[in-house]
């Protein structure tokens, strides 16, 4: 039997991962084309408008993974999941602070790594509630493997 959608939980979940979304893009929006990001802009780096569009991506499979995790748990693992997914999402927004915002990349460097264990735990704990929700969370923690190769080379 296939289940009902719940249409209150899932915008839920896109509202507040695209808001986490906007707070980032405050700081980076305006960075990006700064004299300052081309001097540290590691060469490998994938032209700008590449950014918005994988970043859209992955908020959206984020959101779809809490929102499958939100609705298969039971009231216990739901704690945790607010909990790691807000953990996660401080730690999206403070990175985005760090190296665009304050400009400073090594520190960011050391903060992304946080950020990555709480995608692994978001993963760790969203594929024991759902499987598809454990996988959706497999690119967006590739694509922090890759910003902080990015990261490390602007350094």
């Amino acid at each position: 039997m296939k289940k009902k959608i719940n249409w209150k939980v899932l915008i839920s979940c896109l509202i507040i991962v695209y808001a986490v979304a906007f707070i980032g893009s405050i700081f980076t929006s305006g960075a990006v084309k700064s004299p300052w990001y081309e001097s540290v802009r590691p060469a490998i780096t994938p032209p700008n408008l590449v950014f918005p569009v994988v970043w859209t991506i992955l908020f959206f499979l984020i959101a779809l993974s809490m929102y499958l995790s939100l609705i298969n748990s039971n009231k216990k693992q739901k704690s945790s999941i607010i909990l790691i997914y807000g953990i996660n999402f401080l730690l999206n927004i403070l990175w985005s602070f760090l190296y665009f915002g304050i400009k400073n990349p090594l520190i960011a460097f050391f903060e992304i790594f946080a950020l990555l264990i709480s995608i692994i735990a978001m993963i760790k704990i969203s594929s024991k509630i759902s499987k598809k929700a454990g996988y959706l969370l497999i690119p967006y923690l590739l694509w922090v493997c890759f910003a902080i190769i990015l990261n490390y080379l602007s350094i």
